[in-house]
């Protein structure tokens, strides 16, 4: 399955995140006005107006954090993350399973993302689970990581039964279109790199990045 769960944001920036946004009254909006035709048949949230001062702040930050941090680099190939927002589950809320659409006016959609924002003793439910082609796998990390996934896949994020469930999410387009295309990229580059730990410098090792880089050429569109 093509997932990366990964530490983002620290605990204290985190929980300050949460707090401003917990502190956040007026700008609230149904979430179904930013879903599609047959997701909003399945949608339960709140979303902070993306114009909102609090808003444009939070999602900045969560924004570099996502492009300086080497393993979703890695993983993700991003030429742009766009459609940032932040959301709020209160009990009750939930989002069913759907598929995300392919592509917005400020980009493709390749692969999604969402950064949990609360501290998950802090609320009950609202798993992010992601469905394979046998089984579904459950997301409910540590506060401050972010899980990426292929835009691809049939998601839901079950119903929240207790406490505040605050998250941001977004969308990435890579530089390589195909999933199977980036697992192999990811793979070769985490190998190298691994070997350069262990062992250093090598004309070997010189080959195999050698290999990495051409193959990325290639691959990307």
């Amino acid at each position: 399955m093509d997932v990366l769960s990964a530490e983002l944001i620290s605990c204290g920036e985190s929980r300050k995140f949460n707090e401003e946004l917990a502190e956040t009254f007026d700008s609230w909006r149904d979430g179904v006005l930013s879903a599609g035709p047959q997701a909003s048949l399945v949608k339960k949230n709140q979303q902070l107006d993306p114009s909102s001062e609090v808003s444009r702040r939070i999602c900045l930050s969560i924004k570099e954090k996502l492009l300086t941090n080497p393993l979703v680099q890695a993983f993700s190939i991003p030429r742009r993350i766009h459609s940032m927002m932040l959301s709020k589950y209160e009990p009750g809320d939930g989002y069913g399973w759907h598929v995300d659409n392919p592509f917005t006016s400020y980009g493709r959609r390749d692969l999604s993302f969402t950064v949990f924002l609360s501290d998950p003793d802090a609320y009950e439910g609202g798993r992010l689970e992601i469905q394979g082609i046998q089984s579904s796998e459950s997301y409910r990390p540590s506060m401050g990581d972010v899980v990426v996934y292929s835009s691809a896949s049939i998601h839901r994020v079950t119903t929240v039964e207790e406490g505040v469930r605050y998250a941001c999410v977004g969308w990435i387009e890579s530089y390589v279109k195909s999933a199977e295309d980036r697992q192999l990229l990811f793979s070769l580059n985490a190998g190298a790199k691994a070997l350069l730990a262990k062992y250093g410098r090598s004309d070997e090792l010189d080959l195999v990045f050698q290999a990495y880089t051409n193959a990325m050429r290639r691959l990307s569109s």
